[in-house]
């Protein structure tokens, strides 16, 4: 006989925001974080305080009612509220949260690559805006605009997917480009499986490419400050090492598991008190031991 599961209805759903927005006079908004100087002297700010004047606020700054009556707390948009207290304006429109708390906010912050910023401008160009008036409220100057909307122009659409959502610099573009595609693809996740997107690191992958694999493999490679001998050791420095990352790639997903399995039996292990104290009383070292594979597998990734 089939049994038929009522659906579970949740009698209320709390929500984490009012669902309208509030206009607050920005005398009314406390900070929880002081600006410093240095702050507002930064691009960032800049870039924040110029995209305003231009188009106006795009993410309203959240806050919540504070325990002084018609004040509320600034939990999320300080920058955005100095450049517009800078600017001017005297009302603020607000997100009202029904938390107190600011580490939500701060922790999903999602800053935008390279990749996704060249897309953003490459749409709006598309769309007739005019370069001068992108380049004024991103606060940089055409040709910087220019550079940022070509970025992905000699990058191969695979090398653009890896790195489409990784923050490292537009120097690090040039570096690629100046390699085949294949090669792109390669050195790109190189740099993933690094977690390093520095020029330097960059850099030196292009001076461990063979000639073969350059844009132009019929122009000898030249770096500064290199012979053409520490050049051929360094390629084959790096083939060893991308054979070496390509075999742990390999297994790692069964090591991971292996280990994780192993972990959670001598969790329960040391965990039950008979257990550790006979290891304790008959064999204190491998007590020990065992305790410390607990914490040592603990820090490994889940994903």
């Amino acid at each position: 006989m089939n049994r038929i599961v009522e659906p579970v209805v949740l009698d209320e759903i709390i929500r984490a925001f009012s669902p309208d927005t509030l206009i607050i006079a920005i005398d009314a908004i406390l900070p929880v974080r002081a600006i410093g100087k240095t702050v507002k002297s930064s691009s960032k700010y800049r870039q924040i305080a110029s995209s305003i004047a231009e188009i106006g606020l795009v993410e309203p700054p959240v806050v919540c009612r504070s325990t002084q009556a018609g004040s509320y707390l600034l939990l999320d948009g300080h920058l955005r509220v100095e450049a517009l207290k800078e600017l001017g304006h005297t009302d603020i429109e607000c997100l009202l949260s029904t938390d107190d708390e600011a580490f939500t906010y701060n922790k999903r912050i999602s800053r935008l690559s390279p990749i996704q910023e060249q897309r953003m401008i490459a749409r709006a160009i598309e769309r007739n805006v005019s370069k001068e008036a992108i380049a004024k409220a991103l606060n940089i100057n055409v040709r910087s605009l220019v550079r940022k909307a070509t970025l992905i122009d000699g990058i191969c659409e695979e090398a653009v997917g890896l790195l489409k959502d990784k923050i490292c610099p537009l120097a690090v573009f040039d570096v690629l480009r100046k390699m085949n595609p294949i090669r792109q693809i390669e050195a790109a996740e190189l740099l993933i499986n690094a977690n390093n997107y520095s020029i330097s690191y960059a850099t030196a992958i292009l001076a461990g490419t063979p000639q073969a694999q350059l844009a132009d493999s019929t122009t000898p490679k030249r770096m500064k400050g290199m012979t053409a001998e520490a050049l051929a050791r360094m390629e084959g420095e790096l083939s060893r090492l991308q054979q070496s990352i390509t075999s742990i790639q390999e297994t790692y997903g069964q090591d991971h598991l292996h280990l994780t399995v192993v972990k959670g039996y001598l969790a329960k292990l040391v965990g039950n008190p008979k257990v550790a104290k006979y290891l304790g009383e008959r064999q204190p070292e491998f007590l020990s031991e065992f305790r410390n594979i607990v914490q040592m597998t603990s820090t490994l990734p889940t994903d």
